[in-house]
């Protein structure tokens, strides 16, 4: 599994570099200003952001940027690349140096995200 090295969210967005970098800085500004208060953590080795449980993750690969959710299966409507499956219907979209994803898409998916969250709790804690 790929890791990158860092102890905090700054530390990992400065490790990256590249395309990478520049996707990863793009979807967090995205994250945090279609929802200022997530907190915001590095956890299991990539930026993983929480509202009433996780919401949502952005992890830099040496091929491809994951911007995943947690509810990612209700999500579909918004953005039908996203595939997965497993537990808490989690879905990534797998980002590569030329996928687009526009920015308001995006913004949609994070608000959407937190708002499944408040409706339904932690989705670590769902039994759907």
């Amino acid at each position: 599994m790929y890791r990158v090295e860092a102890t905090d969210p700054d530390g990992y967005v400065a490790a990256l570099s590249g395309w990478q970098q520049a996707r990863v800085v793009a979807l967090r500004a995205a994250v945090l200003e279609a929802e200022p208060g997530l907190d915001e953590r590095l956890k299991w080795g990539h930026l993983v952001y929480f509202s009433n449980g996780p919401v949502l993750l952005i992890r830099a690969e040496p091929t491809r940027v994951l911007f995943g959710f947690w509810r990612g299966k209700r999500l579909l409507h918004l953005e039908p690349r996203m595939r997965g499956g497993g537990k808490f219907e989690l879905r990534t979209l797998e980002l590569r140096e030329d996928t687009p994803l526009e920015r308001d898409t995006a913004l949609a998916l994070v608000r959407a995200a937190v708002a499944l969250n408040a409706e339904l709790g932690n989705p670590q804690r769902a039994s759907v």
